[in-house]
């Protein structure tokens, strides 16, 4: 007689403990199911060296983003970022491949500049900065002399 309601409530409280756990993660998480909290803009480099899937898009120092996909497209790298609907980037801007530190990660810096048009979904970056090889830099000095 206790038996069955026992299970019954045991069975109920273990699908919304796990409905809930699961809702936490998700919002812990930053995952988007039902909605999107982001647009994509692209931009072109002639080299990423060192650049990652999920590395970090900045504007003076905050992230607004991510780096979502990075593609050869005619020799040069197309990267493309998923930015937070909040930010609005002009059209005018300026993309860097940039280094933390020293020998950190790799990232892509956004320079905004003064225009009042605003980039929109799937819109492209215009100007943009490569990533510079330590490499190739040692190579050149000490060997070009």
């Amino acid at each position: 007689m206790y038996g069955r309601k026992t299970e019954i409530s045991v069975g109920l409280f273990m699908v919304l403990g796990m409905a809930c756990l699961v809702y936490l993660s998700v919002n812990l998480g930053g995952v988007a199911l039902f909605r999107s909290d982001t647009y994509t803009i692209e931009a072109g480099f002639r080299s990423v060296e060192g650049l990652e899937p999920g590395a970090s898009v900045e504007i003076a120092g905050v992230p607004v983003g991510k780096v979502r996909q990075i593609r050869l497209e005619d020799n040069d790298a197309r990267v493309f970022m998923e930015i937070k609907n909040t930010t609005r980037i002009s059209d005018d801007t300026i993309a860097s491949v940039r280094t933390k530190g020293i020998i950190g990660d790799k990232f892509i810096k956004l320079a905004p500049g003064w225009s009042e048009e605003y980039l929109a979904d799937n819109d492209v970056i215009m100007d943009t900065e490569s990533a510079i090889s330590i490499e190739e830099l040692i190579n050149k000095y000490l060997f070009e002399q």
